[in-house]
């Protein structure tokens, strides 16, 4: 917890340098370096809200804001699954701020493998590998989109239901050089109507682990408190009747103990990667 706090405090109050920009984001994102008092350097992503593309379903401006309540409600639930987030001032006015995530490389000469969430021929589906879409290439060519069957990426899809994510996309999971999973880009989440989109269906009507249903009800709890520090936080954030949809959907998760099932035809972003 201190790492976490000196992070998101080195985030929020440091000199902020940018140093290029992801030009297949679909809003305007910035990498920039951190730069302490101290000299201390720290690599992030900066989105300002200015550089927002707005969309018809979420009111103009509140995407940043979007993810980092959706950071708080991750720290909350004590998962850490969303890199520590801030929103401040920058280079383009006020954004969200954000710790980049450094991923794995697969050495050089190493077997291939597949990533977290992946596409592959049928044939080649590991066993520990859970099938979400079976579709085919423009050439006719079977193919499946799965994803492993890991605890870490199982907590980020009951995150995903909590925040109702209406975009998570393969390329929004990160695997960490220190063993953890990310998940990045949470603009569009927090919705009160039902906006699941998502690329980690597999685990659709399955129990989800009673630790995690046990971290969901203490959120739930301090979500029905007017007061609740959580709450509190997040009314600086987004609406009250999106937080009173978070607790709704956090109470329904551990009412029912199980994962949802998509409606209908699985709800998938697209493109999925």
């Amino acid at each position: 917890m201190a790492a976490e706090a000196s992070t998101t405090a080195l985030l929020a109050g440091a000199e902020l340098s940018v140093v290029g920009r992801i030009r297949s984001a679909s809003n305007a994102a910035l990498v920039c370096d951190a730069i302490g008092d101290d000299g201390t350097e720290l690599r992030c992503v900066y989105k300002p809200v200015r550089g927002e593309v707005p969309l018809w379903d979420f009111p103009d401006g509140t995407l940043a804001g979007r993810e980092v309540a959706s950071y708080l409600i991750s720290e909350a639930l004590g998962w850490s699954v969303i890199p520590a987030t801030v929103l401040r001032d920058g280079p383009a006015g006020p954004g969200m701020v954000q710790r980049w995530v450094e991923t794995v490389d697969v050495p050089a000469g190493a077997p291939a493998r597949l990533d977290l969430v992946d596409l592959c021929p049928p044939e080649m589906q590991p066993d520990n590998f859970k099938v979400v879409l079976e579709a085919y290439t423009p050439a006719g060519e079977a193919v499946v989109l799965v994803h492993a069957d890991d605890p870490r990426l199982q907590r980020m899809a009951v995150l995903d239901v909590v925040l109702n994510n209406a975009d998570r996309k393969g390329g929004h999971v990160l695997e960490g050089p220190d063993g953890g999973v990310y998940g990045i880009d949470h603009g569009i989440c927090l919705h009160t109507e039902d906006k699941l989109r998502t690329v980690l269906w597999g685990w659709a009507g399955e129990p989800i682990p009673a630790h995690l249903r046990a971290d969901i009800a203490a959120l739930a709890h301090d979500l029905a408190d007017d007061n609740g520090a959580v709450r509190t936080r997040l009314a600086e954030l987004i609406t009250g009747a999106e937080i009173d949809a978070v607790a709704a959907r956090c109470a329904r998760l551990v009412d029912t103990g199980s994962m949802p099932h998509p409606p209908g035809r699985r709800p998938i972003p697209w493109p999925p990667f």
